[in-house]
C-alpha cells in the first residue's frame, strides 16, 4: 500500500501549489492527534477517494479502521456509488439505478412498502455495500412458456436455456411428476445440489381471470410449486409472477406488463407489485408461434426454401422488425440478407415487417382477435374507470415483456397507436419501454429480488413455515 500512496503522491505532485493548498483536507496538524493520518494529512480530498478507489470495497473498509479521518473519506457515498457502478469483474452487480430502485421500493419484501427519502438518507451506502456482497447465491429459474431461463443469481445473465414447451410439455399444469421432472433437469444442467441454496421461480402466466375457479387454479399451482421444490430439499423459496418480474426489471411497480408469450399476449395491469386482476388482464391469441408460423407462410409464398422452423425463427429474431408506418413500408425496398449455419443465405424484403405486423393487424393471416394496441387500450380504459389511486399516472408505464417483443420498432408502433386510440386526457404521459434485458427481462427481475440486502429474508418461503401453513388449512 505505501507503494501506492507513494504512486498516487507523486501523480498529484505536479499540480500547481495553489491547487493543492485549496484541495486540502482540513484535518489536525499535530501528529499525536488521534485523528491525524500524519504526513497524508497534506493530501487533498480527490486524491484520497482516488488511492480508495484504486484499492478496492475490502481495502477501503480495512482502511477506515486506521483512523476516524480515514473512515470519514471511507463512508463518503460517492465512493461507495463508484465501487456500485465499478463492481470487480468476478461480481456482477445489477446497475446502480436498478441498486436504488430496489433497495428503496423491494427490501422490506411484499406488499410493497417504499422506503421515505429520509430513511434512504439515512441508510449507509457502504453498509448496503456490504450486505449486498454477503447475500447468499440463489438459483433463478424462470420457467417461460417457451423457452426457460436458468442459473446463478451472482452471474451477469442466466448461464442456460432449455426449449420449455418442447421438452416438458405445459407446466402450467400444475402435476407433481411434470413439475419435478422440470426442477429436476434444470438443477441437473446447473450441476447443483436443490439443497444448497434459495431458489427465485418465477410462476407462468395462467387462469389470466378473477373468479374462483381461476383463483383455486392459480393458488393450485404455486402450492405445487413449493411442494415439489421443498420435497427436493431446497432451503428457502420464492415465487413471484412472471409479469410482475418483467415490471421489476423495468424499475417499476406499478404499470402494465404486455408479455408475448409462445401462444398468447397477455396484458396485465400490475398495481404496487399486485396484479390488478379485478380491472381485468387481457388476452390475445397471438403468440410467438403464430408469428413464426406467419413468416414462414411469407416464406413459403415467395418460393423461399428452408430446411426448419428453427431458421425461420432465427430469421424472424435477427431480420423482422415492427413498421412505424405500415402503408408507407410497402413502398419502400426492405431487402436484407444474413446466412444461418448449415442452410445458407436468406433474403428477406416485405416480410420483415409484415410479420410484425401480425400484432396489429390480426385478420392479414386470417385471425379473429383484437390488436395488441387495441388491448392495451382496453385494458388502460379498465384502469381508468376503476379508479384505484384517483390518478392515472400508475397505468401509463408500458413494459413490454416476452422474445418476440424484442422486434424493433414495436414499443415506438405501440405508444403512437395508443394515442391514436385514447383521448388526449388519458395518452397524456403514456410510455412504452422495450424489453430492459430483451428476452431475458423476468429473469432480471428475479435477479433484482435475490440481490437484495434483505435477501432471502421478507420475499422467501422456509419449508417449516410452508409445512405449518399447510397444516393450519388443513385443521380448518
Amino acid at each position: 500500500m505505501a507503494l501506492l500512496l507513494k504512486k498516487m503522491w507523486e501523480t498529484v505532485s505536479h499540480r500547481s501549489c495553489a491547487k493543492l493548498v485549496n484541495r486540502v483536507v482540513d484535518f489536525p496538524s499535530s501528529a499525536s492527534s488521534p485523528c491525524s493520518m500524519g504526513m497524508l494529512d497534506q493530501i487533498p480530498l480527490d486524491v484520497l477517494m482516488m488511492i480508495m478507489k484504486k484499492l478496492g470495497a475490502k481495502e477501503a473498509v480495512k482502511l477506515s479502521l486506521v483512523c476516524r479521518m480515514l473512515r470519514s473519506v471511507v463512508q463518503d457515498s460517492r465512493l461507495w456509488i463508484h465501487f456500485f457502478q465499478n463492481p470487480p469483474q468476478d461480481l456482477h452487480l445489477l446497475p446502480w439505478d436498478s441498486v436504488i430502485f430496489s433497495e428503496i421500493n423491494l427490501r422490506l419484501g411484499y406488499p410493497i412498502q417504499t422506503y421515505s427519502s429520509e430513511e434512504m438518507g439515512e441508510l449507509s451506502l457502504m453498509r448496503l455495500y456490504g450486505q449486498r456482497v454477503e447475500v447468499p447465491g440463489s438459483v433463478i429459474i424462470d420457467g417461460g412458456s417457451g423457452y426457460c431461463k436458468f442459473g446463478w443469481s451472482k452471474y451477469g445473465w442466466p448461464s442456460g436455456r432449455s426449449a420449455t414447451f418442447l421438452e416438458f410439455g405445459n407446466i402450467e399444469s400444475p402435476m407433481y411428476s411434470t413439475l419435478r421432472h422440470f426442477f429436476a433437469t434444470i438443477y441437473s444442467r446447473m450441476q447443483v445440489k436443490a439443497s444448497t441454496q434459495p431458489v427465485v421461480v418465477s410462476i407462468p402466466l395462467s387462469h389470466y381471470d378473477d373468479t374462483e375457479s381461476a383463483k383455486a387454479s392459480r393458488r393450485q399451482l404455486k402450492e405445487a410449486m413449493h411442494t415439489v421444490l421443498f420435497d427436493m430439499n431446497v432451503p428457502a423459496v420464492c415465487a413471484i409472477n412472471q409479469a410482475t418480474l418483467a415490471l421489476y426489471a423495468a424499475r417499476r411497480t406499478s404499470g402494465i406488463v404486455v408479455n408475448i408469450g409462445f401462444q398468447v399476449t397477455s396484458i396485465v395491469p400490475i398495481l404496487n407489485g399486485k396484479v390488478m386482476r379485478k380491472v381485468g388482464v387481457e388476452v390475445i391469441g397471438l403468440g410467438a408461434l403464430k408469428l413464426t408460423g406467419f413468416l414462414r407462410e411469407l416464406m413459403q409464398q415467395n418460393n423461399t426454401n428452408f430446411g426448419s422452423m428453427y431458421t425461420v425463427r432465427t430469421l424472424k429474431e435477427n431480420l423482422c422488425y415492427v413498421a412505424t408506418d405500415y402503408k408507407a413500408e410497402l413502398s419502400k425496398d426492405t431487402r436484407a440478407s444474413m446466412q444461418v449455419m448449415g442452410e445458407g443465405w436468406f433474403t428477406l424484403s416485405k416480410e420483415r415487417f409484415q410479420t410484425g405486423e401480425l400484432l396489429f393487424q390480426p385478420r392479414i393471416a386470417g385471425l379473429r382477435t383484437m390488436g395488441l394496441d387495441q388491448a392495451v387500450s382496453l385494458c388502460m380504459d379498465h384502469c381508468h374507470a376503476a379508479d384505484l389511486t384517483g390518478d392515472d399516472a400508475w397505468f401509463k408505464t408500458v413494459v413490454l415483456s416476452g422474445g418476440s417483443a424484442c422486434l424493433p420498432g414495436l414499443a415506438e408502433r405501440l405508444e403512437k397507436e395508443l394515442h391514436v386510440h385514447l383521448p388526449p386526457a388519458l395518452s397524456s404521459g403514456i410510455r412504452v419501454i422495450p424489453p430492459p434485458y430483451g428476452a431475458d427481462t423476468s429473469w432480471f427481475g428475479a435477479k433484482l429480488i435475490s440481490n437484495l440486502s434483505t435477501f432471502p429474508g421478507p420475499w422467501c418461503k422456509i419449508k417449516k413455515q410452508y409445512r405449518r401453513k399447510s397444516r393450519l388449512h388443513l385443521a380448518w
